[in-house]
């Protein structure tokens, strides 16, 4: 039951990883693994492998957590394979409500993660302010082009993991930036698996360096870090805002033309129903605490 949880966690992880604005980070930040999921991936390094030579790979096994990784990995896998497809043509067909939902989430998301900073001193609002001026600059960035090289993906998994794995900044926003997003997505969709284990290196390769240098900074400097994680889902919300027209296209590798330069507008109709998606998303970054807490609570009672 506990491990089924975890892949539940791990499923809510990967769909927040396929859209752009939310991160997979903030989901484990709110459910309450984030610190054990740094810890777990920090312990596989090259000290494991005398923990493997003297006392065998069950307790190299168990050194790093893998039950835990496994089932939160197979969850974070299991949800991109099954939602990229219905994600895209969702986003195709009904824009306005799809980012609608998830501007509620992100709203919700600054709410939960904000609370998390302890005391707001100078150094915890400058990195507020910093970190949403930071995203909102990335955000004005044209897409820098077509993901046309395996070495460009492999470039972009790195990157886009780091972002992942931060509460607040998302990596599938990176990739909008990249110019790879509709590369990988499509890539899921049609099953290309070069271009899948190519962005899968990259990620693995990012995610064992960067979660060192992340652990260490939310160890030493927690409530600054905390701030300008806040600070990115403040940033973010001008990239998500639903009501968007389009100033340039560009046709993209398959030949289709896609948004290149886009600005934010007033709303302009379905306003009714982005408002209510925008409550639903911001209503399940609650229920997903809440039910997150009752888990922590009763396997607190039976530890």
């Amino acid at each position: 039951m506990k491990y089924l949880l975890v892949l539940l966690k791990g499923i809510a992880m990967g769909a927040a990883d396929i859209i752009p604005g939310v991160s997979g980070g903030t989901i484990a930040f709110i459910t309450g693994i984030y610190d054990k999921l740094l810890e777990s991936i920090n312990a596989i390094n090259f000290k494991l492998l005398k923990v493997i030579k003297n006392d065998g790979l069950k307790a190299a096994w168990n050194k790093i957590n893998g039950l835990f990784l496994l089932s939160l990995f197979a969850g974070i896998a299991i949800s991109i394979l099954s939602l990229s497809k219905f994600l895209a043509f969702l986003l195709e067909t009904h824009p306005i409500s799809v980012w609608s939902f998830f501007f509620g989430l992100i709203v919700a998301s600054i709410f939960y993660v904000g609370k998390q900073i302890a005391e707001w001193n100078f150094a915890a609002i400058i990195g507020l302010i910093l970190g949403a001026i930071l995203v909102v600059v990335v955000s004005l960035l044209p897409a820098l082009g077509d993901a046309n090289s395996l070495g460009y993906i492999f470039i972009c998994g790195v990157i886009a993991i780091c972002a992942m794995i931060l509460p607040g900044i998302s990596g599938s926003f990176l990739l909008l930036v990249l110019g790879a997003y509709q590369t990988i997505l499509t890539a899921l969709n049609d099953r290309d698996f070069a271009i899948i284990f190519t962005f899968m290196a990259g990620a693995i390769i990012g995610l064992l360096s960067f979660s060192r240098f992340l652990k260490w900074v939310l160890d030493n400097y927690k409530n600054t870090t905390i701030a300008v994680l806040t600070g990115f889902l403040v940033g973010s919300l001008y990239k998500i805002w639903p009501w968007k027209e389009t100033i340039e296209t560009r046709i993209n590798s398959h030949g289709e033309v896609v948004p290149f330069i886009q600005e934010n507008i007033y709303p302009n109709g379905q306003i009714g129903g982005a408002i209510l998606c925008a409550t639903i998303g911001f209503s399940i970054i609650f229920i997903i605490e809440g039910i997150a807490n009752l888990a922590e609570n009763k396997e607190k009672k039976h530890s």
